[in-house]
């Protein structure tokens, strides 16, 4: 549990808590949960630590859009396949895509996750019209602009330095098209 020295921490595990609260709320299997915000406001974290709070015999899997961008332009390209990864999953499939090779900047292998019981997806683009309607909860991650890029910029270092303003603007464009915090149904803010 992090310490009141961690501010961050805490207002994670605080937000990790009532997501998981209001999801044991629902019965429906597979649980699909979607986890939107911009890069650096705490996605990932959240994502883990609510994993975490889920104990066997429930299974969790996880899911960055990290995974699914077809490379720096490809936010609405992965919010687009998002939606029909999550049809399947929704039957009990298991959620099959090409991933893309960031070293080689091309397509790599294919990749698989689930089924399982709980599915929780994060990334930017995650909630739109489409997705928001088949998943059981949406989740918007908000934080403070300059927090947010110093965490991304300290986890992705150089290799996200030239394309935070590139992908901050598919960030706007998704924002502006799809309004993913008018259908959350939980909204995080994190210092």
């Amino acid at each position: 549990m992090p310490s009141s020295a961690d501010p961050l921490g805490a207002a994670i595990t605080t937000a990790a808590q009532r997501l998981h609260a209001a999801a044991e709320e629902r019965s429906r299997r597979p649980l699909i949960i979607l986890i939107d915000g911009r890069s650096g406001a705490g996605k990932s974290t959240l994502a883990s630590r609510l994993k975490d709070l889920w104990s066997p015999p429930t299974t969790v899997a996880c899911l960055g859009l990290d995974e699914v961008y077809p490379g720096w332009d490809g936010l609405a390209a992965a919010s687009d396949a998002l939606a029909g990864m999550l049809r399947e999953a929704r039957f009990g499939r298991p959620l099959v895509w090409r991933g893309w090779d960031w070293t080689k900047g091309a397509w790599g292998r294919e990749r698989r996750r689930g089924p399982a019981d709980v599915l929780i997806v994060e990334g930017a683009g995650a909630v739109t019209a489409d997705t928001a309607g088949i998943a059981d909860l949406r989740v918007w991650v908000d934080a403070p602009a300059a927090a947010r890029r110093e965490r991304a910029l300290r986890r992705d270092g150089e290799t996200f330095r030239p394309h935070w303003e590139r992908w901050a603007l598919q960030e706007d464009r998704h924002i502006l098209t799809h309004w993913p915090g008018s259908l959350a149904d939980l909204t995080v803010e994190l210092p």
